[in-house]
């Protein structure tokens, strides 16, 4: 014999219990949301780029060899083209880059906001070393501060990096009158640098989060991937952001 259904209403216990259900299926799913990296993928730049950013930017070399810079300034995927750009200018005390003073000169001419950087080498002389990107940077009105790049200690003690990476700082801005800015790597900041370079703009580069970098202090530049592609660019390049809005950046440069 079939059971007569029951019009009992629903009693308090099994309300709580339900609303209790909906509660947690809705703390899990923002959990998730949460926790999903915030980034979009670009076929044309061929890289995932992080989706919280609006100032996108590269650095190049004498890897990338001879770069169309007109070609870099028309490309755009989606919202994001290519705002600023990273030069290297100078390694040690004698070298400059191959292909610094036509980047330089053709970027200008493109109008990129452009930043010089110097490869550091903890066993010269951190003066010594400045004077060599001195001589070699002009920078002016519009231009990014200058950059230290230091990565590696080459065997020195921390003391001594410090001490040289100490000396070309206070020459840069010396000559040029802007703080500069320190490019590392999160570890080796952490490492060597943490406590006592603190108040520089940081160039921090971090591969393995897609949001923002895993650093606890500010920073003005993030260097998320280095396997980006860039219409008049042969091969791989660095890609970056900026973190601020086009009122910081502006601020940023040199006037």
């Amino acid at each position: 014999m079939a059971k007569k259904k029951s019009n009992q209403v629903p009693g308090p216990k099994y309300l709580f219990a339900l609303l209790i259900l909906v509660v947690i299926g809705a703390l899990a799913w923002w959990w998730f949301k949460r926790s999903q990296p915030d980034f979009e993928h670009y076929p044309d730049f061929g890289i995932e780029i992080p989706a919280n950013f609006s100032i996108h930017g590269i650095d190049v070399s004498k890897y990338q060899e001879r770069v169309n810079w007109r070609a870099v300034k028309e490309m755009e995927a989606g919202e994001v083209r290519i705002g600023f750009v990273f030069i290297k200018a100078t390694e040690g005390l004698g070298n400059m880059d191959r292909q610094f003073k036509r980047n330089w000169e053709h970027a200008g001419e493109a109008g990129f906001p452009r930043g010089a950087y110097h490869f550091f080498l903890a066993t010269k002389s951190g003066a010594d070393q400045a004077e060599n990107f001195i001589r070699r940077v002009d920078l002016q009105k519009g231009d990014l501060p200058p950059v230290l790049d230091v990565e590696q200690t080459y065997g020195v003690s921390a003391e001594k990096l410090r001490t040289g990476v100490k000396s070309f700082l206070d020459r840069l801005e010396a000559h040029y009158g802007v703080k500069p800015i320190i490019y590392t790597n999160v570890d080796f900041y952490n490492k060597y640098l943490k406590g006592e370079f603190d108040d520089y703009p940081l160039w921090v580069a971090h591969y393995l989060k897609k949001d923002r970098p895993r650093i606890a202090r500010n920073w003005a530049f993030w260097q998320y991937s280095e396997t980006g592609n860039v219409n008049g660019i042969r091969g791989k390049v660095d890609f970056n952001v900026f973190n601020g809005d086009s009122t910081d950046f502006e601020d940023l440069l040199i006037d």
